[in-house]
């Protein structure tokens, strides 16, 4: 019952856009933020609000009542702000990826820039766990998205890729974090809920012998019986992460010598 409501969830997620362009650019590049009447109510305040109770309980916690709450202001004030929870969400999103100019587009080789680029964002996403419950495509570019789209393709610079080998490589390495985070923090999350790595691996272990049949699936009870023994969520996520992150960014070195040396 909780995984199919969870790939439920997910799929209704997936299939959400972000609102018109329209409404959420004047808010995130505060364009036209309005004054508060002695309130101090502000944009940043809201934002700073709604990420911490996100934060603390998950994205279905953040309403305008709570923040509303947690500002101690009346819920009906906030919209005078912010006009809608997509708008938030787009607010939110934006105001984690504050560290966005960092320097790491600018330390070491691209290979190294972009290493780092791409474990940071991955504990990004495990820390704020929350943002893999968000749309994925299409945000919105405020002034943060935008900067570590800038700073991304700033680590790849020098290397002969064209303006397009250079949009889709960001955006693989994006798709692949964003992947690997994901399968991470649910597993945190079970974990959370009581159901550890080994107990998931103790509870199949009696089982795999009679489905696993070695003829038939040598490999996958080879693996299946090494897991069990190696049981731990986060160093198993962990090696895949790098295993996967070490791939990409060989492939891609292929690429760049062969540019090199044409």
């Amino acid at each position: 019952m909780y995984r199919t409501s969870y790939v439920s969830r997910m799929a209704s997620v997936n299939a959400q856009r972000w609102p018109d362009p329209t409404s959420t650019l004047p808010l995130l590049w505060r364009t036209k933020e309005r004054p508060s009447r002695g309130s101090g109510l502000t944009i940043d305040a809201i934002v700073g609000a709604a990420v911490a109770i996100a934060d603390a309980d998950g994205l279905d916690a953040v309403t305008m009542r709570s923040v509303a709450e947690r500002l101690g202001v009346g819920a009906m004030s906030l919209y005078t702000h912010v006009p809608g929870k997509g708008e938030l969400h787009a607010l939110m999103l934006d105001h984690v990826f504050a560290d966005a100019l960092d320097g790491l587009a600018t330390q070491g080789t691209w290979r190294d820039r972009l290493g780092s680029i791409a474990r940071l964002d991955r504990d990004r996403y495990l820390g704020h766990p929350w943002l893999l419950e968000l749309p994925v495509a299409r945000p919105a570019f405020g002034p943060n998205i935008t900067a570590k789209y800038e700073r991304d393709l700033t680590a790849l610079e020098g290397t002969g890729l064209t303006a397009a080998e250079l949009n889709a490589a960001v955006m693989t390495l994006t798709s692949f974090v964003y992947g690997a985070a994901r399968f991470q923090s649910r597993a945190r999350a079970d974990e959370r809920t009581g159901r550890t790595e080994a107990q998931f691996w103790q509870a199949h272990e009696p089982y795999l012998h009679l489905v696993l049949d070695i003829e038939r699936f040598p490999n996958a009870r080879k693996v299946a019986e090494e897991a069990g023994r190696d049981a731990g969520a986060d160093a198993d996520h962990d090696f895949s992460f790098e295993f996967g992150l070490e791939q990409f960014l060989s492939g891609l070195e292929g690429l760049i010598d062969r540019r090199g040396t044409a």
